[in-house]
């Protein structure tokens, strides 16, 4: 375009792969679709020194799951289409969401939140849960590979079972069952799974569910787990501000989850406050905050859909990859 006789420059808003809406523009859309939750549902789903709100749900997640439920009936609507043009009777796959974040961002409860509101679309349709936890090596594990102070780094999980588990059910496999993780023992569950049966959505959580293949020999292929999703959502927030919520939460839970017997966190909760939060301080320095750098935020553009959280943790604006 010229201007007076000048090539005028681009908007660099016009170069984006993204449409950007302010939180109010984003809950004017909230109209249109009804909120079943209640303030009951919300402190259930909350996380850990997570504020969020039956109001931010209203404004911000009921537009965010009437906005999935587009993209997962124009998915349908594909597939019956794709399906009689090549002849095939095959039944729909399920509709597989990943959800991305660092660490004490929020992502587990914004996972648990769309959950819930999705589980209420018309049709009740079946809706699960699954987080890269269960897919960390265990331990022992860890140990042997030295390892446990880079626990959350890619290099941490079994990569290969964890892409093998949503391929199996992107498919369409009647049942695929997932390891059990938990965060009082800070380890895998031995002998525990968690079965996946056909379901109509699954959403997928965790730290690296974004990144990009792992390239071996030249010629193999290489598929990134993002591969297999249909709708992808990062989690964003200022660095300074996801390192103040992880020292937050770090001090909650050594009154609460850290001084349980069989946590593997039980000797910090004798730490004084000044002491805890030096403890929480380094173990983000040294550990959550280079593996957010270095592995997590760089798949923050591979994402279909950036929430960005505000300093009060509550979500500032939405970006919507364009069609």
């Amino acid at each position: 375009m010229r201007q007076n006789g000048r090539v005028a420059p681009i908007d660099a808003s016009a170069r984006s792969p993204y449409v950007t809406l302010t939180r109010a523009e984003w809950a004017e859309l909230a109209d249109s679709t009804p909120l079943p939750l209640t303030e009951q549902d919300i402190q259930r789903v909350r996380g850990v020194a997570d504020p969020i709100s039956l109001e931010e749900v209203d404004q911000v997640y009921r537009p965010l799951s009437r906005l999935l439920d587009l993209h997962s009936e124009s998915t349908g609507y594909l597939h019956r289409e794709t399906s009689e043009f090549l002849g095939e009777r095959a039944s729909r796959t399920p509709f597989v969401i990943g959800i991305a974040g660092s660490v004490a961002v929020g992502k587990s409860t914004t996972a648990r939140v769309l959950r819930e509101l999705m589980a209420r679309w018309p049709g009740s349709p079946r809706v699960e849960l699954v987080t890269t936890d269960g897919f960390l090596l265990p331990n022992a594990e860890l140990e042997a590979r030295g390892l446990m102070t880079r626990k959350g780094f890619p290099e941490s999980y079994d990569r290969r079972a964890l892409r093998r588990f949503v391929a199996d059910v992107k498919s369409g496999l009647p049942e695929v069952t997932a390891p059990v993780y938990s965060h009082i023992t800070y380890d895998i569950v031995p002998d525990e799974h968690v079965v996946v049966r056909r379901p109509d959505i699954l959403i997928v959580e965790g730290l690296n569910v974004l990144a990009p293949p792992v390239l071996r020999e030249p010629g193999t292929p290489a598929f990134a787990l993002s591969d297999y999703f249909d709708v992808s959502i990062y989690v964003d927030a200022q660095p300074e501000d996801v390192r103040r919520w992880y020292i937050d939460r770090f001090l909650t839970l050594r009154t609460t989850a850290f001084s349980r017997p069989d946590s593997y966190f039980r000797h910090y909760a004798e730490l004084t406050d000044e002491q805890a939060v030096a403890r929480a301080s380094q173990i983000w320095d040294t550990i959550n905050a280079p593996n957010l750098a270095r592995n997590i935020a760089p798949t923050r553009s591979r994402a279909t859909i950036i929430l960005t959280k505000g300093a009060d943790h509550a979500i500032e604006s939405v970006r919507l990859r364009k069609l």
